[in-house]
Formats: structure tokens, C-alpha cells, sequence
């Protein structure tokens, strides 16, 4: 029978997807447009711009950049990366509740009433798409918080080099690697004792 891996190590890949794709979508969701006006006689559409809150959008790229870098980090940035999560999701939760009425107001004024009665609007199946993601990817995120810790981490085969590297022994170099060298501005025979 194989070994069962860490509690932590089992949540890893769902709240991965979970995040990703909660951010993801929210930024999508985002984009389009979460209030409609209503087609009425009497009114007319002046601007195709209404509806829209970019905000949500805008979280929604944010997020899905951090789950991005939480991937790729290790120790006490990813810790951190976790909690930038959590506060990313918190602020795409409380724009697609505020950003309804925003959204509404804005698909009203998108439009003139040219009759007597106020031209309405109405909430698009974006917005509860929006809302949903946007609390899935606060589940995410909590989740993230709580086993990122024991997550498995990338290799440091893939830093990039710590110290300087030394200068290779002209000796060594072929003719087209020393002109090269000249071409950039180096001496290749510096480092040698005459």
C-alpha cells in the first residue's frame, strides 16, 4: 500500500484549480456586461458602454497573477502571496455585491427616455456569475492559507545562478569565442598572468 500524502499535499492541486480558475473566470465575468436597461418604447440607447464594472475585472487579472507567482515561490513569500489571495477575493466578493447597483445605475443612464416614465434596468446572468466565482475564489484562497505551508515546492535547480561566474581560461576558448569576447568590450585575456 503507497504512502497517503500530508493532508496539505492532498488540497494542492484542487484549490490550485479552484483559484485559477475562480480568479479566471472572475475577471472574465468582469468584462462583460452585468446590467442591461430595459427595452422600452420611448427609449433609446445612447452609450453601449453601460453596465460594465471594470473594477471586477481588474481583481479578477490580480488574482489569477498571484496564483501564478504562489506557484513558483517558496517559504515566507508564499505565505504572504496567500494572504494577498485572500484580500484580492475579499475585493472581488464586495464589488460584485457593490457593483450591482453600480452596474444598474450605469445601464440606466446608458440610455434616454424619450417618453414620460423612467427607463429601467435590468441584472444580467454575468452578475451571478460573477458572484459566484468571486466566492469561490475566496474559498480558494482561505484554503490556500491554511495548507500552503506543507504544499510541495519548486526545485532551486530553476533560481537563476547565486555568485558571479568566472571568466573562462582563453586557453580553453576557441577563436570565434575569443573575438566574440573582444566585440563585447571584454579582454579575454585578463585574467591570465604574463
Amino acid at each position: 500500500m503507497a504512502p497517503q500524502p500530508p493532508e496539505g499535499r492532498r488540497w494542492f492541486a484542487p484549490v490550485v484549480l479552484l483559484g485559477v480558475a475562480g480568479t479566471g473566470l472572475s475577471a472574465l465575468a468582469g468584462d462583460k456586461p452585468w446590467a442591461r436597461p430595459d427595452s422600452r418604447a420611448g427609449s433609446a440607447l445612447v452609450e453601449q458602454s453601460g453596465g460594465h464594472v471594470p473594477l471586477a475585472g481588474a481583481l479578477g487579472l490580480v488574482g489569477l497573477a498571484a496564483w501564478g507567482v504562489l506557484l513558483v515561490t517558496r517559504g515566507p513569500a508564499r505565505r504572504v502571496l496567500s494572504l494577498l489571495g485572500v484580500v484580492v477575493a475579499v475585493g472581488l466578493v464586495a464589488t460584485a455585491v457593490v457593483g450591482r447597483a453600480s452596474a444598474l445605475t450605469s445601464a440606466r443612464s446608458a440610455t434616454v427616455s424619450v417618453g414620460s416614465s423612467p427607463v429601467g434596468a435590468h441584472t444580467t446572468a454575468w452578475w451571478y456569475a460573477g458572484v459566484l466565482v468571486a466566492v469561490i475564489a475566496l474559498l480558494a484562497a482561505l484554503l490556500a492559507v491554511r495548507h500552503v505551508r506543507s504544499w510541495p515546492e519548486m526545485g532551486t535547480r530553476y533560481d537563476a545562478p547565486g555568485g558571479p561566474t568566472p571568466p573562462p581560461d582563453p586557453a580553453q576558448m576557441e577563436d570565434i569565442d575569443l573575438w566574440r569576447a573582444i566585440d563585447e568590450g571584454r579582454d579575454p585575456t585578463a585574467g591570465e598572468d604574463h
